[in-house]
């Protein structure tokens, strides 16, 4: 198991200082074409890129706004853990002209009280991104303990579905989406984590983020454990993550890999699927360095466009 969910914890832990740091800029927008496909980046993949050339990419977030845009990307999706971060992060993203299609939020749903808490969170955030255009809310139940053994319960699965179905119940009342979203600690024990979010939940009120390759690599790998999912939840599909692999280990941009993207574009395109595409290329142990985050991101932009063409 790769360290990338404990990481992005970890990020999200620290936007809250981060986003202090933001310092007056100015941007003129894309100003781009709006018959293109829209494309989203999440700010996780911003973060890795930026670690390993030694920098901190939310030390200061205009600076970074700046290569978003000069990769080509309409969207940033941002993972905060509360209103006051938004506060602050919400006026850079205007003066670059970025949108903010989706937001990531973590949450506790599989004890009762962590998720009365978690809910009130997440519905503070919602409330605080619909003005400016956010539309899509995801987030990752966390697990009882992050790299630990334990499994939850199925008490706790019925606890954290029943959860999921009221958050997203709120949240369709306010007109935005609620999206499931996993790693590969959901995919144990025949994934029955990710099939009961899915199957146990009202369809009305909770749909998913599909992480291609979370799903591909938490089933050891496996196209036909992704296809399934797609077989059977891609009518739920409101977003999707893109990664790839070569051999298992992370690609520096999208393209041909160990995923299929163009047959995936092509499944979901069966099932009428008109989901928010949001770039999350990663950065792991043998990972190629090869490019700066500017041209590793354009690239992948320009590879999601053309096979993705057909869900826009």
């Amino acid at each position: 198991m790769h360290n990338e969910p404990q990481s992005r914890r970890a990020f999200l832990r620290g936007t809250a200082l981060a986003a202090a740091a933001l310092s007056a800029g100015s941007g003129s927008g894309l100003g781009a074409d709006r018959r293109r496909l829209r494309l989203s980046t999440n700010a996780y993949s911003w973060h890795v890129f930026y670690q390993r050339e030694g920098r901190d990419f939310n030390a200061s977030l205009d600076e970074g706004f700046q290569d978003v845009l000069a990769s080509e990307i309409d969207g940033y999706e941002p993972g905060v853990g509360g209103v006051e971060e938004l506060r602050r992060l919400l006026p850079a993203l205007r003066r670059h002209g970025l949108e903010m299609p989706s937001i990531y939020v973590n949450s506790t749903l599989h004890e009762a009280a962590e998720a009365e808490r978690s809910i009130a969170q997440v519905l503070a955030v919602a409330r605080e991104v619909r003005p400016v255009g956010a539309r899509i809310i995801v987030t990752n139940p966390n697990p009882i303990r992050w790299g630990g053994p334990e499994n939850k319960s199925d008490d706790q699965l019925r606890t954290q579905a029943a959860a999921m179905d009221r958050l997203g119940k709120e949240l369709a009342a306010l007109k935005m989406t609620l999206a499931y979203h996993n790693h590969d600690i959901e995919l144990r024990q025949a994934a029955r984590e990710f099939h009961h979010m899915m199957s146990g939940t009202d369809p009305r009120y909770v749909s998913l983020c599909l992480d291609a390759h979370w799903v591909y690599r938490g089933s050891g790998n496996s196209s036909v454990a992704l296809f399934d999912v797609v077989k059977l939840y891609g009518d739920r599909v409101k977003e999707i993550h893109l990664r790839q692999s070569q051999n298992g280990v992370w690609s520096e941009t999208l393209g041909p890999g160990d995923i299929d993207y163009e047959a995936l574009a092509r499944a979901l395109a069966k099932k009428q699927a008109k989901p928010n595409l949001v770039l999350e290329v990663g950065v792991e142990p043998g990972t190629p360095k090869t490019m700066s985050p500017v041209a590793a991101h354009r690239q992948s932009a320009e590879y999601a466009r053309r096979v993705f063409a057909n869900l826009g």
